[in-house]
């Protein structure tokens, strides 16, 4: 199975576990709980929510994380105030790098944003330098982009 046919399957599977549920901090659990399960060499998934100008912690799987981020810092901050995707081969390289877990070395990070609004970020480590690449990329937009058609849809 191609990487983009697992995150295919991960959004099918994610469509499901959200289809008869509104409550955002349950879907982001559930999101995080599957993600981590599915995903290989991956040491931390999860979600920061947007507050006062900074990324909150939210629901995740992995070691304790930081729990507040200021936008504009690090690799969430930066996918925050760009609302841009970031795709990070050596967190290390990273200027303004966050080393939450010392053992993340590479990280892909999605900001949410509903109706043009930030909501939050998804994000997602790996102790591997290059883990992430393209398809990475695009299969954790397509995630975000079932979870934000189920915001939307309340």
């Amino acid at each position: 199975m191609s990487k983009i046919q697992l995150y295919q399957r991960l959004a099918q599977q994610a469509d499901a576990l959200m289809a008869e549920e509104s409550h955002l901090i349950a879907n982001l659990a559930n999101l995080s709980a599957l993600l981590f399960m599915e995903l290989e060499d991956i040491n931390w998934v999860g979600f920061y929510l947007y507050e006062n100008d900074e990324l909150v912690l939210g629901p995740f799987q992995g070691q304790p994380a930081c729990i507040r981020i200021p936008v504009g810092r690090g690799v969430c901050g930066t996918a925050a105030s760009t609302l841009q995707t970031q795709l990070v081969t050596d967190v290390h390289d990273f200027p303004g790098h966050i080393a939450c877990d010392a053992a993340s070395n590479s990280e892909v990070v999605v900001p949410i944003v509903v109706n043009d609004k930030l909501i939050g970020v998804l994000d997602i480590d790996s102790p591997s330098i290059g883990r992430f690449d393209n398809d990475d990329l695009v299969g954790a937009e397509l995630l975000v982009n079932q979870l934000v058609k189920r915001l939307t849809a309340e």
